[in-house]
């Protein structure tokens, strides 16, 4: 254990923001750190630094530990470019390898046996330290976060603030600190910097404490969820999509509990009101000693039940044609700089569609080429029979920030009352006084969700949603997800979010510089169809080589390999089918099978090992193959 939090409160203007946390944190664990926006977590996180004092509590951390924060939001100045900057977290190994290239021009010049001495010493020193290799690993993660060779010149100071988190980022993962506390580390990825960014952190040796709303990040990387719910940590042994599982297990029994305690009460007190209503003192004494046991009971808190705001029924005022959008041969051009061409595809009615690329390919460009707010450099891009699209911009910028929210709704649709634009901002999560913020004064995730109401109140038959899930929070991202299920319009979506696009996508298009290629399928069936892509161009390249591998073949030392590899899986697959069986039988312990956790965790291990085992026989029956050819 490398950290321990016990017992954490803190308030701020006599609002309790934290209330007795606790929970701990392994060294290597991957933990999330979730809950609604203003739940806590950031201040959590400055606690844990030292930044902010708790009321009250402890927190342990083990000596020597090694802590790296990225916050939310970098302030990052340095006069650096991006390499550079990077490459000063190993200032030691490049002042050891100028030395060590001041005594080779020293060598040159006079072969001291002393000086050959210490030039080995320090040579061996650098090769252990990993010293041939650091810039190939700067490289390596700037490649991984996104960053071309073209801009590991930049300048830091004129980089944008998702530019600067990333290279804020890039010097922690390099640096290797022993507690890693993460604010949202997927902002400003796109899909293929995440997937880096996820396989990095399964092999980092030391421990993470993420927050984040990307679901399906958290359910690659993480086996510990702790949940900040009015202002209590909740700990679950497991990733998101266990922590959603447990959740509701725990909830109904927790909710049997609370009615079955609220039902005791009742017919206790109406046993005293009965014994009281006799008049007699010897009933009298009976119904005070039942009521002294009453007050002594220790109540059940009603469990919090899940919001369902935002669920609301939208319909187009007009339906649509049968196609939507079509795109023939469209091609988009600034200046000399093509940003993509050829695209060519369709859109039909009532379709939930996922606009998928790399980061500046030219996605929200084809958004507004759609709107007609651009114009196809080459090409056909039209709008079909009866399609009123509506944008979701996600710089927010049809919000106007003098207005109230109550003013912004009403200005846009005067046909509706009050109470009426009341109601639907309260499915929005905006209830009370909240209507009567400032438009300037909201927060990214509040202003998300005007954007999101006054699109919605549109009733146009066509949305095109440009990251509607940024900002919001899980639970607002997961009602926003009903939403758009319900829609009976058709829906064009940019978005990072994967686990939003499994849930919402019906069909995934990727842009790519020279065309649109699609999948019929949401993210997981997109991301399965890509693997087998690759596999397939594998194979043609292995093919275009099968001359070769008669070569290879014949030769002693690779039929021995092959023969010891054959040897080692076999190996390999008993043991892991020993494994099997022994966690088989600790699954029917009592103490096991009556634990929904523990029973999860031995079936997780089970999976894992069947997975791995099937694994080893499939790389066994390619090698057996090769030897039998």
């Amino acid at each position: 254990m490398i950290l321990s939090v016990s017992g954490i409160e803190k308030s701020f203007d006599g609002k309790t923001i934290l209330s007795d946390v606790s929970f701990h944190i392994e060294a290597g664990e991957k933990a999330s750190l979730i809950g609604i926006n203003g739940a806590g977590k950031t201040t959590l996180f400055h606690i844990l630094l030292g930044e902010m004092s708790p009321d009250k509590g402890e927190i342990y951390l083990s000596r020597d530990v090694k802590i790296g924060y990225l916050p939310q939001i970098a302030e990052y100045e340095s006069e650096n470019r991006i390499e550079e900057e990077l490459l000063r977290v190993f200032e030691p190994l490049i002042r050891m390898e100028e030395k060590l290239r001041e005594m080779e021009q020293q060598m040159s010049e006079d072969a001291d046996p002393d000086l050959l001495e210490r030039y080995a010493d320090l040579s061996h020193r650098f090769e252990e330290s990993d010293g041939y290799a650091y810039r190939s690993r700067v490289r390596g993660v700037l490649n991984g976060l996104g960053f071309s060779e073209n801009e590991y010149a930049l300048p830091i100071q004129y980089l944008s603030g998702g530019q600067k988190t990333r290279v804020m980022l890039g010097k922690l993962l390099l640096q290797k600190p022993d507690l890693l506390l993460l604010d949202e580390p997927t902002n400003h990825l796109d899909i293929t910097s995440l997937t880096w960014l996820e396989n990095y952190l399964s092999g980092f040796s030391g421990a993470c404490l993420i927050i984040s709303h990307d679901r399906y990040f958290l359910d690659r990387l993480t086996t510990k969820t702790i949940e900040i719910e009015s202002g209590k940590a909740h700990v679950y042994n497991g990733n998101y999509t266990y922590y959603i599982q447990e959740k509701q297990f725990r909830s109904k029994i927790a909710m049997r509990s609370y009615e079955a305690q609220q039902k005791e009460i009742a017919r206790q007190q109406s046993i005293i009101r009965d014994l009281r209503s006799r008049g007699q003192e010897k009933f009298i004494k009976r119904a005070q000693s039942r009521e002294k046991v009453l007050e002594k009971m220790e109540l059940v808190d009603r469990p919090q039940e899940l919001d369902a705001s935002m669920r609301l029924h939208f319909k187009p005022s007009i339906e649509s044609g049968d196609v939507v959008l079509t795109a023939q041969e469209v091609s988009k051009r600034f200046d000399q700089h093509l940003l993509f061409s050829s695209l060519s595809f369709e859109v039909r009615k009532g379709e939930r569609i996922a606009l998928i690329g790399a980061n500046g390919i030219g996605k929200t460009t084809l958004f507004k080429m759609i709107m007609g707010e651009e114009k196809a450099s080459y090409g056909d891009l039209h709008l079909g029979v009866n399609v009123n699209p509506g944008y979701y911009d996600q710089a927010q910028e049809n919000l106007s920030d003098e207005k109230s929210i109550l003013d912004e709704i009403y200005d846009a649709y005067p046909q509706l009352i009050i109470p009426q634009i009341r109601n639907i901002l309260g499915s929005f999560l905006f209830r009370g006084d909240d209507v009567f913020k400032r438009i300037g004064d909201l927060s990214g995730g509040e202003k998300a969700r005007v954007s999101l109401c006054k699109i919605m109140l549109s009733h146009c038959n066509f949305l095109l949603l440009d990251e509607p899930t940024n900002h919001l929070d899980i639970q607002s991202r997961e009602v926003l997800e009903e939403n758009l299920k319900a829609y009976e319009g058709t829906i064009l979506f940019i978005s990072h979010d994967r686990y939003f696009i499994n849930q919402v996508a019906t069909r995934t298009l990727e842009l790519r510089p020279n065309g649109m290629v699609g999948y019929l399928g949401d993210y997981d069936f997109y991301l399965e169809h890509k693997r087998q892509e690759e596999v397939l161009e594998e194979k043609t390249v292995q093919s275009s080589a099968k001359k070769d591998f008669a070569e290879r073949k014949a030769s002693l030392s690779e039929i021995r390999r092959i023969k010891n590899r054959i040897k080692k899986l076999e190996d390999l697959i008993a043991a892991d089918e020993q494994a099997i069986e022994d966690i088989n039988a600790q699954m029917l312990l009592p103490k096991n099978y009556s634990s929904p956790s523990a029973y999860q965790k031995l079936e997780d291990q089970k999976n894992a090992l069947e997975e791995e085992t099937e694994a080893y026989m499939e790389e066994w029956d390619q090698l057996q193959m090769q030897l039998d050819e």
